[in-house]
């Protein structure tokens, strides 16, 4: 078993036993890699900060069914993964990308940098809110999220071929949406 598996599990027998401590351990844990799947997904900060505490809410209410068969890490994401999915139907498809909140550059890169750095994100970020949600979800996990894709097939509850496939395709969509960034 992967140490970080055994430190989720030990957690949340901890946290099954009544330790409020452990939940906070899971939330020191989980909560910037929550925070940022959400965002990706739903491309608003404070709708991501709002996923997130739903999902540890979740989380604090359904630890019981969790099975541990599984990583806790793919049940909590699958968990945030339906949230943002969830808010995004319900939230008007026109809604504006928060531009003000656009990842920030190291602090040793000039300023020409940081802009360009900037303006690379605002438009991944743009063409990603563009795409279909599953098209964004695939891709977050991926790339944002680094899951591999086992682990996204656990999350998305596919088979591990469809995930390949999916996120070949989104791939291809996505370089469509972006074509200032390809090379050469």
């Amino acid at each position: 078993m992967h140490k970080d598996q055994e430190i989720d599990l030990a957690l949340v027998e901890r946290c099954r036993a009544g330790d409020a401590k452990a939940f906070e351990g899971l939330v020191v844990r989980y909560q910037r890699p929550i925070y940022n799947a959400a965002y990706r997904v739903s491309g608003n900060a404070d709708d991501a900060s709002d996923i997130a505490q739903i999902v540890f809410l979740k989380v604090s209410e359904h630890l019981h069914e969790y099975d541990q068969r599984y990583k806790f890490f793919s049940w909590i994401y699958r968990i945030a993964v339906n949230e943002s999915i969830s808010l995004l139907q319900r939230r008007r498809p026109e809604e504006a990308l928060d531009e003000d909140s656009a990842l920030e550059a190291p602090e040793d890169t000039g300023p020409e940098w940081r802009y360009r750095q900037r303006q690379t994100a605002l438009q991944v970020q743009r063409a990603l809110m563009g795409m279909k949600t599953d098209d964004r979800v695939v891709l977050t996990l991926r790339h944002f999220s680094e899951c591999s894709y086992q682990e996204i097939a656990q999350i998305l509850a596919l088979e591990e071929k469809t995930v390949k496939s999916r996120l070949f395709e989104a791939r291809q969509r996505l370089a469509a949406l972006l074509p200032a960034l390809r090379p050469g």
